[in-house]
């Protein structure tokens, strides 16, 4: 038995926010019932790179989940969605605030009809403040909680990550706002409540120093390229092929069989360098003695080198790499799923890793309202409310 089994979770949510939390739950065996609008479905469906008309995306996302095709702003709609929340644990949405509420489906409406309900609340800015009805999306989020500012090389444009970090952040704030909230509910008698996360708060919360450190030093954190500020050494370092080493030589006495291994015995016994205040003090003459060592290797032959050393180091990973590395293949992490017509693509494992009640991928993604006519049988819904299964 999964570690969810039994929890019923209506997801109302679209693109990434609100489902990466409901697949991360339907991921450790919750029932998650996915509502779409008809005919469309999730706009996810038709994100990035598509086959045979659905987007590969879509296969991860909404994986072990099941589609109902229900028009949220009709009335119909609105009702059918209350009969499935009668018998609900968990409800997610990631709409702008005010949405739910002018669909007759807020809160209040909600707890009133079933007081056991956690309802999960995700936006840009939040349920409150003075930013609470203006329209969010993760880019906006990275960059108002201190990310984007970070991202890039100095004295350049501040640049994205390269995925919507902020949206996945969010998601796993919540997927564990609802853990906390199930647990308060079952384990300690209490009732169901609302979790409100905002995207920028959950970037923010990642951010590590950067308030104390502005509060007590007046200290504006800048762009540092590969470099970690404040910490020493640990960098991207050029090698004879063309290719990058990172290097975390950071650890006090890492640092030592560092310097040992690039035969800088004049570094590796400096009482000054003996931690990491002291090496961050002289970190441009660090980095310069280690490059200039990686310089004169190719990349393998300093990434051997070093893990001969015991010194932390690798290379930066393209796709290509990751789908053949036999770490991730060892540990489950590249794994091959079937979709709902019968093919099979490679898909990312399941994380985390439980000893014994792990996750696991019970079922494809659905098609749009492939499980809206059972389940209307199920809860009783008017035969109006049903909608007949959309391939998209």
């Amino acid at each position: 038995m999964q570690a969810l089994h039994g929890i019923k979770v209506l997801e109302l949510g679209q693109l990434i926010a609100g489902p990466f939390a409901g697949k991360t739950l339907a991921d450790f065996g919750a029932d998650v019932i996915k509502v779409e609008p008809p005919g469309v479905g999730d706009p996810l469906r038709k994100w990035r790179m598509l086959r045979d008309g659905t987007s590969v995306w879509w296969e991860v996302q909404s994986r072990n989940k099941r589609s109902v095709a229900l028009d949220l702003r009709t009335p119909e709609g609105q009702e059918a969605t209350r009969a499935l929340l009668k018998e609900a644990d968990v409800v997610i949405e990631n709409f702008k605030p005010g949405t739910m509420e002018a669909w007759g489906l807020g809160w209040e409406t909600l707890h009133a009809l079933n007081p056991k309900l956690i309802m999960l609340r995700i936006s840009g800015y939040g349920q409150t403040g003075p930013y609470r009805e203006k329209p969010g999306f993760g880019v906006l989020g990275e960059a108002m909680g201190g990310l984007r500012h970070l991202t890039g090389e100095p004295g350049r444009v501040p640049v994205r990550c390269g995925i919507s970090i902020g949206d996945s952040l969010s998601a796993m704030h919540g997927a564990l706002g609802v853990m906390l909230a199930l647990y308060h509910r079952d384990a300690r008698g209490g009732k169901g409540q609302v979790i409100d996360v905002a995207l920028y708060e959950s970037v923010f919360n990642m951010m590590e120093s950067l308030v104390p450190e502005y509060d007590a030093f007046g200290a504006v954190r800048e762009r540092s390229g590969s470099a970690l500020p404040g910490i020493a050494p640990t960098n991207a370092y050029r090698c004879a092929d063309g290719g990058y080493a990172l290097i975390a030589g950071n650890g006090d006495s890492i640092f030592k069989r560092l310097m040992a291994a690039i035969g800088r015995n004049d570094l590796e016994q400096d009482p000054a360098l003996a931690q990491n205040d002291g090496r961050v003090a002289r970190v441009a003459e660090i980095d310069a003695a280690i490059e200039a060592w990686t310089l004169t290797k190719t990349l393998e032959e300093v990434l051997s080198v070093l893990d001969a050393a015991k010194v932390p180091a690798g290379k930066v990973y393209t796709v290509e790499d990751i789908v053949h590395d036999p770490q991730y293949i060892a540990r489950e992490m590249i794994v091959e799923q079937q979709t709902a017509d019968g093919a099979h693509i490679k898909v990312p494992g399941i994380v985390p890793k439980l000893s014994a009640t792990p996750g696991q991928i019970r079922h494809p993604a659905p098609l749009l309202g492939e499980h809206t006519a059972a389940i209307s049988k199920m809860v009783g819904w008017p035969e109006r409310n049903a909608v007949e299964v959309q391939h998209a």
